[in-house]
C-alpha cells in the first residue's frame, strides 16, 4: 500500500443512503401541505443493477515478490524508501539494537488489490502501486477462476499498470469516460476487494474534483466519500449511468483504513496511459518541471494578488522546461493558453494531457504585476533518460525477464535502432544463458520494439522461443525452452 504522509493507497466497499423528504403529521392522520422550500423527495439510485452489471469485469489481484530495504543510510537512491516507511524504520531499529544485518535486506512481499477487465481477451487495468515489487501476479475473476498475469506496461506517474491474462470471451467494461460532466454531489459506487473481500460494493458521492495530493501532483484526483480500504486499489469508481469514471487509488487516513476521504485517478488519464502502453509498452507525458501549491488569502496578500487564484510555483526543477523558460519560485500561474487556472490541480490537468514538447503560453503573476511566458514542455520519457535510468518494466510469467527501454546514449553506443535491455532474468532464461545487460533485439525472427511483444511470447503455447540477443557487440539467437 503506497502512502504519502497520511495519504494511503487502498480499495473500496458499498453503502447506500439517501435523503428522504419529511412531512409533518396533522391531528387525525392528515398531512400538512409542504411549505415553500421543502426539499423534494428523491428516489434512491439503482445501485444493485449497476453493481450486478459491473461486477463480472472487476477482478482481485494478489502479488508475491520481494523488496530491498536499506538497513543503513545507503547512498543508493533506488533503495531508499520514504522516511515514513514502517518496514524501513523497523529494519533500521533492529539493526541499531542488535546489529548483524547487511546494508540492504531483501524482504518478502505479499499484497492484494483490485483491477478492471477492459478487453475480452484478458487485458486488465490496475494501479501501478498494486504490482510494485511483484515477481508473480495472480488475477482472480468473479467466477473464481485464477490466472497468472504478465505486465504489459506501467505508468508510475499516473499510477496505472496494464496486465494480460491468457483468457478469452471475458466480461469487460469500457474506460472511455463519462457521457456527462462530473459534478460535486453526484452519486458514485466503488467496487473491489477490500481486505480480500472480493466483489464488495460501496456508495457515496463525489466530494471534490481536481483534488491535488502532495507527492502525486501530476494527477488531479476525484475525491469521494465512498468507503475505500486496503485491497480496493485498482478497482473502478462508477457513476449512476454505470460508467467507469475513475480508478480508486488513495485514501487519507490516520489509521490506514477508511475515514471518509478517498481518491480516484480520473478515467481519462487512465485511458490515455492504457492506450499508450498497449500501443508501445510505455506511456509518455508532458512535463512542466515545477512543484506547486494552493494560493490562499494570506499568500494572495503577500504576493499582491487581487484575490486568491492560480497555482503558486514553490520550486523549479533544474534544466527543466519551466527553468529554461525563466519561471521562478514565487511565480503564480494564472492561465494557460488563455484558460484560467484556479489551482494546482487545474494546471496539472492541462499539462499531463498535453502533447510532449508542445509549446504553451503561461500568464503569470510576478512581483506584483502580470507577465507572459512561453514554455516548451518536456517529455517525461526524455527527462527520465536525461537524469536517471528508466524504471524496469517486468514481464513475469514464462520468460521471466525484467526489461526496460534503451536510452538515446545506449542506442548510440550499441549501434541498434530498437531493442530492450534485460535487467534481470528468471530461472528458464538463466539456464538458456541469458544475462542481465544483454540486449533483446528479436523473438522468433521478428524485431522487438515493445514490452507487449515479449509478454505475448511468454503467453504463447509453443514449447520454446528463439531470442535474438546482442552481447559485447555480437548477436546470437538463444533458445529458451519450457
Amino acid at each position: 500500500m503506497r502512502s504519502v504522509g497520511k495519504i494511503q493507497t487502498l480499495g473500496l466497499v458499498l453503502i447506500v443512503t439517501a435523503a428522504l423528504g419529511l412531512c409533518g403529521a396533522m391531528p387525525g392522520g392528515a398531512r400538512a401541505a409542504p411549505t415553500a422550500g421543502t426539499p423534494k423527495t428523491l428516489a434512491l439510485p439503482d445501485a444493485a443493477t449497476i453493481a450486478a452489471s459491473m461486477a463480472p469485469a472487476v477482478v482481485n489481484i494478489t502479488i508475491s515478490g520481494a523488496r530491498t530495504v536499506a538497513s543503513d543510510d545507503s547512498d543508493d537512491a533506488s533503495l531508499q524508501s520514504q522516511e515514513s516507511d514502517p518496514m524501513r524504520d523497523f529494519v533500521r531499529e533492529f539493526q541499531q539494537k542488535f546489529g548483524g544485518l547487511p546494508a540492504n535486506v531483501r524482504l518478502p512481499v505479499h499484497a492484494e488489490g483490485s483491477g478492471i477487465i477492459v478487453r475480452p481477451d484478458g487485458v486488465v487495468v490496475t494501479n501501478a502501486h498494486v504490482i510494485a515489487n511483484a515477481e508473480t501476479i495472480t488475477v482472480k475473476l468473479a467466477d473464481r477462476r485464477e490466472f497468472r498475469a504478465t505486465v504489459l506496461g506501467v505508468d508510475p506517474l499516473i499510477d496505472i499498470a496494464v496486465l494480460k491474462i491468457n483468457a478469452t470471451n471475458l466480461r469487460s467494461t469500457s474506460i472511455t469516460g463519462p457521457s456527462q460532466p462530473l459534478r460535486v454531489g453526484d452519486w458514485v459506487l466503488a467496487i473491489g476487494s477490500p481486505f480480500g473481500f472480493t466483489g464488495s460494493v460501496t456508495a457515496g458521492v463525489i466530494s471534490s474534483l481536481r483534488r491535488t495530493i502532495q507527492g502525486s501532483e501530476a494527477v488531479p484526483f476525484i475525491q469521494t466519500d465512498a468507503a475505500i480500504n486496503p485491497g480496493n486499489s485498482g478497482g473502478p469508481l462508477v457513476n449512476m449511468s454505470g460508467e467507469v469514471i475513475g480508478i480508486n487509488s488513495l485514501i487519507y487516513s490516520d489509521t490506514g483504513s477508511y475515514q471518509g476521504l478517498s481518491f480516484a485517478v480520473p478515467v481519462e488519464y487512465a485511458q490515455r496511459s492504457v492506450l499508450q502502453i498497449l500501443d508501445g509498452g510505455h506511456a509518455r507525458h508532458a512535463k512542466l518541471g515545477v512543484s506547486l501549491q494552493e494560493v490562499d488569502q494570506s499568500l494572495a496578500d503577500a504576493f499582491g494578488l487581487p484575490k486568491p487564484a492560480g497555482a503558486l510555483v514553490d520550486d523549479v526543477e533544474s534544466n527543466g522546461a519551466a527553468a529554461r523558460a525563466g519561471l521562478r519560485s514565487g511565480d503564480v500561474v494564472l492561465a494557460v493558453d488563455g484558460q484560467p487556472v484556479d489551482g494546482p490541480g487545474a494546471l496539472a490537468a492541462i499539462v499531463i494531457l498535453a502533447r510532449p514538447e508542445k509549446g504553451i503560453d503561461l500568464n503569470i503573476w510576478r512581483r506584483g504585476a502580470p507577465r507572459s511566458v512561453h514554455v516548451r514542455l518536456d517529455d517525461t520519457e526524455t527527462a527520465t533518460l536525461r537524469t536517471a535510468d528508466v524504471e524496469p518494466m517486468v514481464v513475469s510469467g514464462r520468460l521471466g525477464l525484467a526489461l526496460r527501454a534503451l536510452g538515446a546514449d545506449e542506442r548510440r553506443r550499441s549501434g541498434v535502432g530498437s531493442g530492450l535491455l534485460i535487467t534481470a532474468v528468471g530461472p528458464d532464461a538463466a539456464r538458456a544463458g541469458l544475462e542481465p545487460g544483454d540486449l533483446l533485439l528479436g523473438i522468433n525472427g521478428e524485431r522487438v520494439d515493445s514490452i507487449i511483444q515479449v509478454a505475448a511470447a511468454g503467453d504463447a503455447s509453443a514449447k520454446a522461443v528463439a531470442l535474438l540477443v546482442q552481447r559485447h557487440g555480437k548477436k546470437v539467437y538463444v533458445p529458451v525452452q519450457w
